[in-house]
């Protein structure tokens, strides 16, 4: 089956769970920025939850079936209609073949999450289908979709329509949106008032938020601890000798406005690190729109554990739920 793009949205790419492996030489891990919708949306669709899906940003894409398929949409509030009548989010629901998919305005986040039966069937490369346009790597010839793009979908026996993820397991940022931080290698370059002040300022994400990161402002700058900055490190104190970027670290050029390197960021540089954003919130980090406040909040490498504990046992409960 192919699926025929007559509008693609704002940034539309095939994202699947991505492509752990190959940091270290540069390849980032790519894939959904939001997992947790990822994988719900493919298990409403009887896929694998590590199958290829259309991630849309801000806008939602305009697709015409050559096949019946079996579809849900999670993620953002971006209502989908089939044929202009309108359809449920976090629920599963059958377009025949010939009608048109579409999505209404967004209402709500930033990316949603489009499973079809059977997974978009892109080539794999390095282990996944997930798009890296910066490299032009993977996806549908590694870039976002266009007008008159043809997507191959898989052979999926799909979901019968109209089952739904329970609205209490559906995740959306609080206001503020809180982020758990490890505090983290380079905690020590900034002053004790600083590290308060950090976690105490309320924070507002920038408009140059991406799949590579995203930068808050609004807080208080920080101090740094006077120090002879080491050979290679340039003369701002923010500047370190060259090391590596952990998924979720949180670097401050500068020491003005944090950046939380996401899905498609680069494994090293020259900026210090005050921590990194736990794994079970980075979700929440891709749902987020320009000018929504956030505060940075620490925790512990246990407190860290347990929320990724409790982030897989939320998605039993879908699977239960599901089943």
């Amino acid at each position: 089956m192919a699926i025929k793009v007559l509008k693609p949205g704002l940034a539309t790419t095939v994202q699947d769970l991505g492509r752990p492996g190959y940091y270290n030489i540069g390849i980032p891990l790519s894939g959904g920025m939001d997992r947790f919708a990822t994988r719900a949306a493919n298990l409403l669709v009887g896929n694998d939850d590590g199958a290829a899906v259309l991630e849309a940003t801000f806008m939602g894409p305009e697709l015409e079936f050559t096949a019946d398929a079996t579809v849900a949409v999670t993620g953002a509030e971006l209502p989908p209609k089939v044929d202009g009548s309108a359809r449920d989010g976090w629920t599963s629901f059958a377009v025949k073949k010939g009608q048109v998919l579409s999505f209404e305005f967004l209402k709500k986040g930033a990316r949603a999450y489009i499973a079809i039966s059977g997974g978009i069937d892109v080539p794999v490369v390095l282990g996944s289908r997930s798009t890296y346009a910066l490299g032009a790597l993977g996806g549908f010839k590694g870039r976002k979709l266009e007008a008159g793009d043809e997507l191959p979908a898989g052979q999926g026996k799909g979901a019968k329509e109209g089952r739904t993820v329970p609205q209490n397991l559906r995740r959306a940022p609080g206001n503020p949106v809180e982020l758990r931080m490890v505090p983290g290698l380079y905690w020590h370059r900034i002053t004790e008032d600083a590290g308060k002040h950090f976690f105490a300022d309320t924070w507002k994400v920038a408009p140059e938020a991406d799949r590579i990161g995203y930068r808050f402002k609004g807080g208080r700058p920080l101090e740094f601890v006077p120090r002879k900055q080491p050979f290679g490190a340039g003369s701002d104190p923010s500047n370190i000798v060259d090391a590596c970027y952990p998924y979720g670290s949180v670097q401050i050029p500068g020491g003005t406005e944090p950046i939380v390197l996401h899905r498609d960021a680069v494994s090293g540089g020259g900026y210090f690190m005050v921590g990194t954003v736990i794994s079970a919130d980075m979700d929440l980090i891709g749902q987020l729109q320009p000018h929504t406040p956030a505060k940075f909040v620490a925790v512990d490498l246990e407190g860290a554990l347990k929320a990724r504990a409790d982030r897989e046992a939320v998605l039993d409960k879908v699977r239960a739920a599901l089943s």
